[in-house]
């Protein structure tokens, strides 16, 4: 097993070449720790976990089951994404648990943002501990732990949540990027050949667009909030701007404002366009997009997104403001 501590003489892994050797020693290690037995990793389809997927199935293959489960709050074409990638093109022995209507539920009439989160976290781990349980012969459990992980949580991944999975299982832990940092991952992913869409995802929260959809989540207010961020993201690719915005997304709010379509009064929600710059993520900056895209992506979303009746772009920097609203 690997120590905690990153030696001071471990070489930074920004090649390709630096990438391949780490993966052969990782494939090995993995190999030697796991043996036989089978492995057990939740996989959200982020950077940390899409990457120890492919590097635990170019080890070990279909010794690993990994289980996904779609909350019902992932950014458009997520799911279908990890779908794609890990079961038809890596062959992976991939679980998808469709529990959208399960955990939308329990938010309903649900405003306070801390109560959201722990609905969310609480009921993730519920659901993967009851495809755990399904399970014969598990003796390990993968996570996504990097780097930053140990240094500010002792090693415990909690936005995975699989922290609280109960201690009778008794799993041992298997954790192969733990020693790098972010930048790091992505090289390694890259190297592993997974897309570009998915090494560089950007930051994503734990609950999702649950804390995008502000306040009480609704369905149709969830379902305006999903393809508006489609659009924006489609946008910003076309652009040229998601390698070099940090990190950008919508909010929906919880209210309505009045507007005219076709001559007649409606009344639907507005959408605030979030795009921040940072370093640390300590404090952020707002770029100044071109006014041309800005049209662009607001047209769009006025002519094809139900519900969205104004697009908004918000200036305010961190600090006093947040990067995400809730």
């Amino acid at each position: 097993m690997q120590s905690n501590v990153r030696p001071e003489n471990m070489e930074r892994i920004t090649t390709k070449s630096l990438a391949d050797a780490f993966i052969a020693e990782q494939v090995e290690e993995i190999r030697r720790q796991v043996g036989d037995k089978k492995v057990l990793l939740a996989l959200s389809g982020g950077v940390d976990s899409s990457v120890v997927a492919a590097l635990l199935i170019k080890a070990i293959g279909k010794q690993l089951v990994c289980v996904h489960v779609n909350h019902g709050l992932m950014r458009k074409g997520e799911s279908e994404q990890v779908i794609e990638v890990f079961r038809n093109q890596l062959d992976a022995n991939l679980i998808y648990i469709d529990a959208t209507d399960r955990f939308l539920d329990l938010l309903a009439g649900v405003e306070d943002p801390e109560t959201k989160r722990k609905i969310i976290g609480g009921e993730f781990i519920k659901v993967f501990d009851e495809e755990a349980r399904k399970l014969e012969g598990i003796s390990f459990l993968a996570q996504g732990t990097i780097y930053p992980d140990i240094l500010e949580s002792d090693g415990v991944k909690a936005h995975h949540n699989v922290g609280g999975l109960p201690e009778e299982m008794n799993f041992e832990l298997v954790e192969p990027v733990k020693l790098l940092f972010k930048d790091e991952v992505r090289v390694v992913g890259s190297a592993l050949g997974l897309p570009d869409s998915m090494v560089y995802r950007q930051p994503f929260p734990g609950p999702g667009l649950g804390v995008r959809c502000t306040g009480a989540i609704t369905r149709d207010r969830l379902h305006t909030l999903r393809e508006a961020d489609a659009i924006l993201r489609e946008e910003f690719d076309n652009a040229g701007l998601t390698s070099k915005v940090w990190q950008f997304f919508t909010v929906v709010p919880d209210f309505r404002s009045t507007g005219v379509r076709n001559g007649k009064r409606t009344f639907d929600w507005p959408v605030i366009i979030r795009a921040v710059n940072t370093v640390d993520a300590m404090t952020a900056t707002v770029p100044e997009i071109d006014w041309a895209v800005l049209k662009k992506i607001t047209d769009r979303i006025l002519a094809e997104v139900p519900g969205a009746g104004r697009v908004l772009y918000d200036l305010s920097p961190k600090a006093p403001a947040t990067i995400e609203w809730e």
